[in-house]
């Protein structure tokens, strides 16, 4: 039977200021860059590529009952991502600031918003209970709230029959919980995909490379596809059945790294839902990252390079993209 919420994506939805200098910040001074307002969040972004792509996803979450709160999820509905939220009184919608560099790198700032406060009692329990996937980040677990809402919210899906991916979302965050700690919370989700970057994943490891780190993570995670970002490198994979590949990199010239790692793994949920073919999967992700590095911002709307590039992938977006 065909679930009726093929992908739900659970977490953090904010209001993302991006900010590129034209040169050094210093204390006291000033100087030009340029800044984009848009709605962001990684579980959001996750959302809105895996729609982008053609596969009808829902996103679970809570903001502010303010301004930023309806223009986050106006944006959201806008790309065909349908929302079950809760919305809050109490607590406004969080403001993610995203500072990038000269290389195209950039460093976040986030402030605890509504997102961080959903409550499992908040849950939309039919529609997780009715998921085909259930995608979390570790944004939702490395405080309490919104953790128990995110293990509840797995717990229901997982009964339901759903498979799992986990974003482990920040190597900094990882770093300051601890890492016993955050494995022993990551311990407890039956993840089926989980989708690190490179810093991510010698955090959760303790080794020095990512080869050796995605052995480590195979062998403590046994029954899960690792799909390792590795930036201008591409993508490590191996998982159960799905033996070690590696998929280059596209050749994009690096503008600004937010949200890439989302839009991959949009854009590989997306295959991997439709195929179970990781190494398919990755390089359709690859192909969405690179172009996502290549622009600015997280979301910036699709144009003919994308669609060429998609389409020599045997992707036919016609219809999907407006």
């Amino acid at each position: 039977m065909t679930s009726p919420f093929p992908l739900v994506s659970l977490g953090d939805l904010a209001w993302d200021v991006l900010a590129k200098p034209d040169t050094l910040l210093l204390s006291g001074g000033d100087t030009t860059g340029r800044l984009e307002l848009s709605g962001g969040g990684s579980a959001a972004n996750l959302a809105v590529w895996a729609a982008r792509l053609g596969t009808p996803t829902t996103f679970v979450g809570k903001v502010g009952r303010d301004r930023f709160g309806e223009l986050a999820t106006a944006e959201l509905q806008a790309e065909g991502v349908r929302t079950a939220l809760t919305r809050s009184d109490g607590h406004p919608t969080g403001v993610i600031l995203a500072l990038i560099d000269h290389r195209g790198q950039r460093a976040m700032l986030t402030s605890q918003g509504a997102d961080w406060e959903l409550r499992p009692e908040e849950l939309p329990r039919e529609v997780l209970g009715q998921a085909g996937h259930l995608h979390l980040t570790a944004w939702s677990l490395f405080r309490d709230p919104p953790r128990a809402a995110a293990l509840e919210a797995a717990r229901l899906a997982k009964e339901g029959g759903a498979t799992l991916s986990l974003d482990p979302g920040s190597f900094q965050m990882i770093q300051q919980l601890g890492r016993e700690q955050f494995l022993g919370i990551v311990d407890a989700i039956p993840f089926d995909v989980i989708f690190p970057n490179d810093d991510e994943a010698l955090a959760m490891s303790g080794e020095k490379d990512h080869g050796a780190a995605l052995s480590w993570l195979r062998q403590r995670y046994p029954r899960a596809l690792v799909v390792l970002k590795m930036d201008a490198e591409g993508a490590l994979i191996e998982g159960p059945g799905t033996p070690r590949v590696q998929v280059d990199a596209t050749r994009d010239t690096l503008m600004d790294a937010t949200g890439a790692g989302d839009a991959f793994g949009g854009a590989f949920l997306s295959q991997w839902l439709r195929t179970r073919d990781a190494k398919r999967a990755a390089e359709v992700a690859v192909q969405v990252g690179g172009w996502v590095v290549s622009r600015f911002g997280a979301r910036p709307p699709g144009d003919e390079v994308l669609r060429k590039r998609l389409a020599a992938q045997g992707l036919d977006l016609a219809g999907v993209w407006a």
